[in-house]
């Protein structure tokens, strides 16, 4: 019997003296084992050129309207006239928050604000979110495309004609109030009710953007692997269970994305919406801070509060996005940004 001598290593190995697992210097394996080099920044440059260019105009809005703008936030720490300029204007340093601090019209607006935006989180941020459901489960896309522009539609309207219909609908000579009167009933008047006015401009705010707040949902929605509600549909699924099990967790991340960037704009619910109906329900009922900002800054010229007004504000949005952040990743998401 022919007797061959094989060289192996300690564990058998034909290829190795290392033994089993351990593959040979140059092979397949050792190449893939080893780190891919990263580019050089150059190098990146020269590849991407394109679409750093296509950035270009974005870059400049963002630097002209948002970036620049805030170096005007040295006036909330001056008494600041335009007719000496920043340069000339003298500083007071955090005098203008004192004050701010103990006005109590500033904390009425606040309060006015901060419940209007609990509010509309409860009632209004889910409807774009049911209303994507129901918008993906049509299955004729004729159909679907004719109810989306129909949904979408209102967003374009400016919110002096939002709320002039509304006026129409649910003034005190409005089409509902003239329908009771001709009936023998007493009318009513909504639009000038202060304790209906968060559920109004609530509404208003529903019939005007939730149609256009679908988008993001839809576009989410789209992404989910249709397979996954035929491997549910096959094992016994219902409609609900599917809903519940694949279609809320695909949402969840992006619910969990605009959460966040709502909270941060909590202290900013808008302004024309609330400056045109102020004089029907009172300062009481629809001052908020933007309003408040412009009642005691343009009309008064008191700059210098009203910079510190917004810079209030803007801080205290972003110490809740920050919160808000970091909540999102203690649940496993990514929120705005990556955790480190």
């Amino acid at each position: 019997m022919l007797n061959d001598t094989v060289n192996t290593g300690p564990a058998g190995d034909l290829t190795s003296p290392a033994g089993a697992g351990a593959p040979a210097k140059g092979s397949k394996a050792d190449e893939k084992t080893r780190p891919v080099s990263r580019p050089s920044l150059g190098a990146r440059l020269r590849r991407d050129w394109q679409l750093l260019l296509m950035t270009v105009p974005a870059i400049g809005l963002l630097l002209v309207f948002h970036y620049v703008p805030l170096l005007g936030n040295v006036i909330a720490f001056q008494d600041y006239s335009p007719y000496v300029g920043i340069k000339d204007s003298p500083w007071v340093g955090l005098s203008n928050f004192q004050w701010l601090l103990l006005d109590e019209s500033f904390w009425d607006a606040t309060l006015n604000t901060l419940s209007i935006t609990v509010f509309q989180l409860v009632f209004y941020f889910p409807i774009p979110i049911m209303l994507a459901i129901l918008l993906d489960s049509v299955v004729r896309p004729r159909l679907r495309l004719f109810i989306q522009g129909i949904v979408y539609m209102p967003h374009f309207f400016s919110w002096v004609l939002v709320v002039t219909l509304f006026q129409q609908m649910f003034g005190g000579s409005g089409l509902i109030s003239q329908t009771l009167r001709e009936n023998g009933h007493k009318g009513i008047d909504i639009m000038t009710n202060p304790d209906a006015f968060i559920a109004l401009v609530t509404a208003e705010t529903v019939w005007k953007d939730a149609g256009w707040g679908t988008i993001i949902f839809l576009a989410a929605l789209a992404a989910i692997n249709p397979n996954l509600y035929e491997a549910a549909a096959v094992d016994g699924a219902g409609r609900w269970r599917r809903m519940w099990h694949i279609t809320l967790p695909g949402l969840r991340p992006v619910i969990i994305l605009l959460l966040i960037l709502r909270l941060g704009e909590a202290l900013n619910v808008g302004f024309e919406q609330f400056f045109l109906q102020r004089d029907a329900v009172g300062r009481d009922a629809a001052e908020v801070l933007d309003t408040f900002v412009y009642w005691r800054t343009l009309l008064t010229g008191e700059w210098s509060y009203g910079a510190a007004a917004g810079l209030v504000k803007g801080l205290v949005g972003l110490v809740l996005i920050l919160i808000a952040n970091k909540v999102a990743h203690r649940f496993g998401e990514q929120g705005i940004y990556k955790k480190s």
